[in-house]
């Protein structure tokens, strides 16, 4: 499987995966241009983007993809607080599957300040493995099993976003709103270690906090836990 991390952040997000069959792009955060280079600029060849939710960081170019004729599956709650429209729009629920070209999709809903955040389980019907995709959001009620790559929020540090609001480097609101919004570092590890990892080979970090995150120790803990390859996004 490929994956190929477009864009991460605050700023914003867009994955481009690739199961040697079919393939899909995961949020649209981003202007459509750098998706196009992201895509190797035959972004009309993906068979469907997957929209997590309505933040301008995760849905920017979904408007301009449709009219590139490329699919955008979603919520309801996302698609009329970002006004989407039209045939290329799909409405999808959490826990009610769907196939999109090769990919078989289970959306789950998330806990995010957004009307009807997901995530969404995927499996390459060819390959047979199996891609978990959560971000923005503090806390994950599901477990999963068989999972060979794992794509999670890992935001930011307790302690790191404690010592910046004593400092003064960020306001005690901003913090608050992350705490009940974003997924840490401590609660991704315990998420991570809830799953069944035993055909797991890749997990990717996104979504990491510019001032609040340690990336070099959040990569460190991973691999201690997983023993397998971890890439920072």
């Amino acid at each position: 499987m490929v994956i190929r991390p477009i864009a991460s952040g605050s700023s914003g997000n867009c994955y481009y995966i690739n199961d040697g069959y079919s393939e899909l792009l995961l949020d649209a955060g981003i202007p459509l241009a750098k998706i196009q280079a992201g895509c190797g600029y035959r972004v009309t060849r993906v068979d469907g983007c997957l929209v997590t939710h309505a933040h301008g960081d995760h849905v920017k170019a979904a408007k301009d993809l449709a009219k590139l004729g490329v699919d955008i599956y979603t919520s309801q709650g996302t698609i009329e607080k970002a006004g989407l429209k039209g045939h290329r729009i799909h409405c999808i629920k959490a826990l009610e599957p769907l196939r999109i070209g090769g990919w078989e999709v289970m959306p789950f809903d998330v806990e995010h300040d957004a009307p009807e955040p997901l995530g969404f389980l995927m499996r390459s019907a060819e390959t047979q493995e199996k891609l978990l995709y959560f971000t923005d959001t503090y806390f994950v009620r599901y477990q999963f099993v068989g999972l060979t790559h794992v794509m999670m929020e890992a935001n930011y540090d307790p302690e790191t976003m404690e010592r910046n609001v004593m400092a003064g480097w960020i306001d005690a609101s901003r913090a608050k709103r992350t705490i009940g919004s974003h997924m840490s570092i401590d609660t991704a590890i315990k998420t991570l270690a809830s799953f069944d990892l035993s055909r797991l080979q890749q997990v990717y970090l996104l979504h990491l906090s510019n001032d609040n995150s340690q990336a070099d120790a959040f990569k460190r803990r991973v691999q201690a836990l997983t023993g397998k390859e971890v890439y920072l996004c």
